[in-house]
């Protein structure tokens, strides 16, 4: 197993702000403490070549983000005050993924302890999204002939908006979001496959749901490489997610997911995604337990 991580940067945060930036470094401690990744499975992630960043991207929007040019309106939709930090943190996030996803079509699987910045569109960011590094390691890896077609498999409560709205107009790239009906975001774009679901969903009800989204899309897909953006916060302690999902019930989501695509041989390249449980705890531990069968299923 290899693993990426960038929470070497720290990005400050104002007094009262409820983002929990923590949880990266803490996630990486549990994990290694636990013997669930080991330290020479880690590798940490450099900012990388921004060029990748303009293929989704428009020019306006990275050079704002590079600069330190986003407007006060930007920053509020953004969610996080800029600052150099920011700047180094989204950038090594997106080259995490990229390594990941080149080392899972090698290996067969590959993390990212960052990522699934799905909120990202092309000329703003959102959600606390910069940078959406999905959308930008799909289309380079097709640009470099390293694939010939990839399937986005997103299983956070909140709709992967941005990477809908990037590739909408790609074909080789097939676009799966498992989410909230009534969650952020509250204006939502048309993926290749959308699953809406009821607050307050429940294990069995949600399982069912993934089976049936994760059969259908790798049906039309037909993909080389398959991008999961594993949020845990479905979770029914997170703060944000509104559904009922337990524990049990994301393991169980999460080796669905791991087991099919092994059985079926796809590489599969997975990003953090969201998880905003109060506790913390409960965030990190959801996070972990992903790892934990990621660890059984592919070794």
């Amino acid at each position: 197993m290899r693993v990426w991580y960038c929470d070497h940067h720290e990005v400050p945060l104002p007094e009262g702000h409820r983002f929990p930036m923590t949880k990266y470094r803490r996630l990486r401690d549990a994990l290694t403490t636990a013997g669930v990744v080991r330290p020479d499975e880690l590798e940490a992630a450099d900012p990388g070549d921004p060029a990748p960043l303009r293929r989704a991207h428009a020019d306006h929007w990275v050079d704002a983000v590079f600069q330190g040019t986003l407007s006060p309106a930007e920053e509020r939709r953004l969610g996080l005050p800029w600052s150099p930090a920011l700047l180094a943190r989204s950038r090594s996030s997106v080259a995490a993924t990229l390594a990941a996803a080149e080392h899972a079509l090698e290996h067969g699987f590959a993390g990212n302890l960052s990522g699934g910045t799905h909120h990202a569109h092309r000329d703003f960011g959102s959600g606390y999204c910069v940078f959406n590094d999905l959308a930008i390691t799909a289309l380079s890896l097709l640009d470099r002939g390293r694939v010939r077609r990839v399937l986005v498999f997103d299983v956070d409560v909140h709709q992967g908006d941005g990477t809908a709205a990037l590739l909408r107009d790609e074909d080789r790239v097939f676009t799966c979001s498992v989410h909230g009906a009534r969650n952020f975001p509250f204006r939502k774009q048309v993926s290749d496959l959308d699953v809406d679901l009821d607050d307050g969903t429940t294990d069995d009800a949600y399982l069912a749901q993934v089976r049936a989204a994760l059969r259908l899309a790798l049906e039309r897909a037909r993909p080389d490489l398959v991008l999961v953006q594993g949020g845990v916060d479905p979770l029914d302690t997170d703060r944000l997610g509104r559904l009922s999902v337990t524990h049990a019930g994301l393991e169980a989501r999460d080796r669905l997911i791991f087991e099919t695509l092994r059985a079926q041989g796809l590489p599969m390249a997975l990003t953090l995604g969201g998880g905003y449980a109060e506790p913390i705890d409960d965030t990190i531990l959801a996070h972990m337990n992903t790892y934990r069968v990621a660890r059984e299923v592919f070794g």
